[in-house]
């Protein structure tokens, strides 16, 4: 199969699997009247996305894999459709534009540093397993 089949499979199963666990979340949440209390659910899944990516690299790294194909399939194209930057930019300007830069901060801070200890720690489970 090409890597560009490769990258459309995986990025169509990443984002469609971002739209659900995102809204799963963020329905969790809760949400009175369709208000963006915080994007909770966009900070999930980027949380998660840099665990698998994380998980992933770590996985063939310690195994030595250089296998072109899963690359493509899981790192390209799942995380990257998975990945939601472009969502949390919106969201974080959501928050800016009416006012509430304390929660806008927030979303920076914690998105930021949880993404990377994600991204840290799914590379060590990758290494481990």
């Amino acid at each position: 199969m090409s890597q560009f089949l490769l990258i459309f499979v995986g990025g169509g199963l990443g984002s469609v699997t971002r739209f659900f666990l995102g809204k799963l979340v963020q329905q969790r949440a809760g949400t009175p009247s369709g208000f963006l209390i915080f994007p909770i659910g966009t900070l999930v899944v980027n949380v998660v996305a840099s665990l698998v990516l994380g998980f992933f690299i770590g996985m063939v790294e310690a195994r030595s894999v250089s296998n072109p194909a899963w690359r493509a399939l899981v790192a390209v194209g799942f995380c990257g459709g998975f990945s939601t930057f472009s969502s949390f930019s919106h969201d974080t300007l959501s928050l800016i534009l009416g006012n509430r830069f304390a929660e806008a901060s927030l979303n920076i801070l914690l998105s930021v540093s949880l993404c990377l200890l994600a991204t840290l720690g799914g590379l060590w489970l990758g290494k481990l397993i």
